[in-house]
């Protein structure tokens, strides 16, 4: 049976784009113009993941996802032209769980997708197997019960870790599938997130500058674009951090760069 996508967006090229490539992809979509309606179809139908603006007539997406998160726990992605570090914080508090920035690439909101619905399987994974033994799911710190942990929560997919997994405290970066875990979770980010994520856990405690990370995404030296990657940085934090303004993981050096934690 083919998995549902709720895309709420008031935006008909957007749908029609976006419909498109979710369709090709094996998706039914079902479209809605304005939170009410959008509210309305998730109470009717079977959703398996919904994409949502923030600005739509009648309800707009935070309320969406607050009336959202009263009757389901459908995975929820933002997709939104409000790029502000506190508009993503906003929508994650509200109850979302992943936030884009337009314009995007559909194969990247698509490539989202399939990471959010394979989060969600394995977490209903582990929570069935926990059940079924009595026994709590909550990963240890030490490495290699991490990777055990992620090894877990990824059962669902045949392809296996990689043995040159890199480990930093509870996080988990697989280059061979080019996947991040956090406690054996899988964390969505996209293909540049990715590239940083995999520079600064090559060189854990150690400060990567603007310039170098910018170099890791585009390959290229950054003459003066390295700005674009505190925008990348903000939405790491924003979906690896359980505080994005008291990073944990990720930290910046005034002057210098970020580097990341255990």
């Amino acid at each position: 049976m083919s998995q549902t996508v709720l895309i709420a967006e008031d935006d008909n090229d957007i749908v029609e784009l976006l419909t498109l490539y979710l369709s090709g992809s094996g998706y039914e979509v079902l479209a809605a113009p304005d939170g009410v309606r959008a509210l309305e179809l998730l109470q009717e139908r079977d959703v398996d993941v919904a994409l949502v603006d923030i600005m739509m007539p009648r309800m707009n997406g935070y309320d969406f996802i607050k009336a959202a998160r009263a009757v389901s726990d459908v995975p929820i992605v933002i997709v939104s032209a409000r790029s502000m570090p506190a508009d993503k914080i906003v929508g994650l508090d509200a109850g979302a769980d992943g936030y884009i920035t337009k314009p995007f690439d559909p194969l990247e909101v698509t490539a989202y997708i399939r990471a959010m619905l394979r989060r969600r399987n394995a977490n209903r994974a582990a929570e069935a197997s926990g059940a079924a033994s009595g026994q709590g799911t909550g990963p240890a710190r030490h490495d290699p019960d991490v990777i055990d942990a992620a090894l877990a929560q990824s059962a669902s997919d045949t392809t296996p870790i990689s043995p040159d997994a890199m480990v930093c405290g509870d996080l988990v970066f697989d280059p061979g599938r080019l996947m991040l875990f956090k406690q054996g979770q899988p964390v969505s980010l996209t293909a540049a997130e990715l590239k940083i994520m995999a520079a600064l856990m090559a060189a854990p405690g150690r400060v990567l500058s603007k310039d170098r990370l910018y170099a890791a995404v585009n390959g290229e030296p950054a003459f003066g674009g390295a700005s674009s990657v505190m925008v990348h940085i903000s939405n790491i934090r924003a979906k690896l951090e359980d505080d994005p303004l008291q990073p944990r993981y990720i930290k910046t050096v005034r002057g210098l760069g970020y580097r990341i934690d255990g």
